[in-house]
């Protein structure tokens, strides 16, 4: 049976992992920096719980080992902890900066170097949650772009040092997702969530978000032996967002400056 560590589990994707991989047999533990949230994703999946600010290296050292005490072993890793900060280069303070990296990055990289030794003898599987913010520009997301940019490399170096012991490396690059923290950009973008969320997708070729679950099902196989050969990829999981030439948008839409 499978053992993982979710951060970020109190909500969204981490949320939905959590959900995917207890509903299929998988012993999990969520870890987050609010425990009233963390205790709802356990009350729904019965999986465990343990209270984690995943920039604090000792706090993310505690969870890991918390995990290896209560299950025996740890064979697989989800990092999916982060926050959105907006802003143009310009607008950007340091300190926004660098709490940006921090929860994105950062993270990831104390998690990845908690875990490590522990995947290293199951030979086990880590997941790390960019964006694609890291792959494709946009306005006003200097810091957040440059935060999960980190990340995929960071996936993809970890991909390189591990694999040759045994250890797969993979990085998911979600498009817009309906989640807790997506919902408040909506909410900000928009009178109507809704309206909001189409108006964002119209150039999706699916034309619509994902549901959280789309992207725990895109982890979950990342995690198993089905994608055995699998190591140091970097999966979109946006409905083709990534795929469109902006250069023929003009063709298919009639594009207008909001208000």
């Amino acid at each position: 049976m499978e053992a993982v560590l979710i951060t970020g589990g109190g909500s969204g994707i981490g949320a939905a992992t959590a959900a995917w991989l207890t509903a299929r047999g998988s012993d999990v533990v969520v870890c987050g920096r609010r425990e009233a949230a963390l205790r709802r994703v356990a009350a729904a999946t019965g999986c465990s719980w343990t209270v984690a600010d995943c920039t604090d290296e000792g706090q993310v050292g505690t969870a890991v080992e918390a995990t290896v005490q209560r299950f025996g072993r740890l064979t697989g890793v989800v990092a999916a902890a982060g926050t959105m900060t907006s802003g143009s280069v310009l607008d950007t303070t340091p300190e926004a900066w660098t709490a940006c990296l921090a929860s994105n990055a950062t993270s990831a990289f104390l998690t990845a170097r908690a875990a490590l030794p522990h995947l290293l003898a199951t030979h086990g599987r880590l997941v790390l949650v960019s964006s694609i913010a890291a792959l494709r520009s946009s306005s006003g997301s200097a810091a957040y772009a440059a935060a999960k940019a980190a990340v995929v490399s960071l996936g993809q170096a970890i991909a390189v040092e591990c694999g040759p012991r045994g250890v797969r490396a993979n990085v998911v690059c979600p498009g817009w997702v309906r989640t807790d923290m997506a919902d408040a950009e909506m909410d900000a973008f928009a009178a109507d969530r809704d309206a909001g969320y189409a108006e964002v997708s119209a150039l999706v070729p699916q034309r619509r978000p994902a549901d959280p679950t789309e992207v725990a099902a895109a982890i979950g196989w990342l995690l198993g032996l089905e994608s055995s050969y699998v190591n140091g990829t970097v999966l979109t999981v946006d409905g083709g967002t990534t795929t469109v030439d902006a250069g023929t948008v003009p063709f298919d839409f009639r594009v207008a400056p909001r208000d």
